[in-house]
């Protein structure tokens, strides 16, 4: 992400009689503006409905690149008869079809034209299919399931043809620790796959019967052998393709400090902000965490964050190109 984390790009240079912002969001772009980082970069585009007019942010974000920004118009709202030079000849733009739900491809040109205002569909790019895994028996009864619309619901489950019994899929929750120690924080060389050989927070899955916190410092404890203690929430990482929510807690040692690596663990090691080693983290959840953390740090103040991260379909858990963060909060 080339150590930029996107937020709040919708500025309020806008007309202030235009103030009625009803949705916006952040989509991936496959493709790139001429002139861009280049390899590895990345582009996406934000839309927002102010008033009648509808506002397309692009932004670009690439290694070491930063971010470039651009703003354009797509389209205006048919107004109500016998209102003038608020139209859409009276903006320069025509009308657009688009519907704000819809991902587009990123624009060569950040200016208002017809041209853009009237893109075609092929300028429309399928939001990617939700891994979900295939269900085949009843845990109730053994029974065998068939997938279909529940009475009373609206999304496709498994259902079972005997019992009776909706088998539900729900996101599964990781829970780690990013540890704090004179200005280092503690990384953990994954002796497993996914991500064999590369460095991530101390995280796994949360088990029944534990909280989130208490989830996040047995993980700590299993993969690094450090007993720690959890003392603030840091970061929630929502990545809806692949149905998971990582949340990171901020926590340090226990006296007396002591580490080693665990049985998912090659090596434990204390690193320093500037040495973190981006090119070799194994989650992009973990690379999204730690370069907020490395934000807040520089900017003097460590906040509480949440964001979704979209996957680039068949990217790997490591890649550092393969993703984009939407809807970042922090406060």
């Amino acid at each position: 992400m080339g150590g930029s984390v996107v937020r709040g790009l919708l500025s309020t240079r806008h007309s202030s009689s235009l103030v009625c912002l009803t949705a916006h969001s952040f989509l991936p772009s496959s493709s790139s503006w001429p002139g861009s980082a280049g390899a590895g970069a990345v582009t996406f585009v934000r839309r927002a409905r102010f008033g009648c007019i509808r506002v397309r942010e692009h932004a670009e974000l690439g290694l070491g690149s930063g971010l470039r920004l651009g703003r354009s118009l797509l389209g205006v709202r048919a107004l109500s008869g016998g209102r003038r030079g608020g139209g859409a000849d009276a903006l320069g733009v025509g009308v657009s079809k688009m519907s704000r739900r819809d991902p587009v491809v990123c624009s060569p040109s950040a200016s208002s034209s017809a041209a853009e205002a009237s893109s075609s569909s092929e300028n429309v790019q399928a939001m990617p299919k939700v891994f979900r895994p295939v269900v085949s028996f009843c845990q109730s009864c053994g029974g065998t399931m068939e997938q279909r619309i529940p009475e009373g619901e609206h999304e496709m489950r498994a259902v079972c043809s005997k019992c009776g019994s909706i088998h539900y899929q729900n996101p599964k929750m990781v829970v780690g620790c990013l540890v704090e120690h004179e200005n280092k924080v503690l990384l953990c060389r994954r002796s497993i796959e996914p991500s064999y050989g590369l460095w991530t927070l101390p995280a796994g899955y949360m088990e029944l019967g534990e909280s989130a916190a208490e989830g996040a410092a047995r993980e700590t404890l299993e993969e690094a052998q450090a007993d720690v203690e959890v003392v603030g929430h840091f970061a929630h990482l929502d990545i809806p393709l692949i149905g998971q929510s990582y949340i990171i807690f901020r926590a340090r040692f226990k006296q007396p400090v002591n580490f080693s690596p665990g049985p998912e663990s090659l090596e434990c090691a204390l690193f320093s902000l500037d040495e973190i080693p981006f090119d070799s983290i194994a989650f992009s959840s973990i690379t999204v965490a730690l370069k907020m953390f490395i934000e807040d740090v520089n900017a003097g103040q460590i906040r509480s964050h949440h964001g979704v991260i979209v996957k680039r379909p068949g990217a790997s858990p490591s890649d550092p190109t393969g993703y984009v963060v939407r809807d970042h909060l922090s406060v």
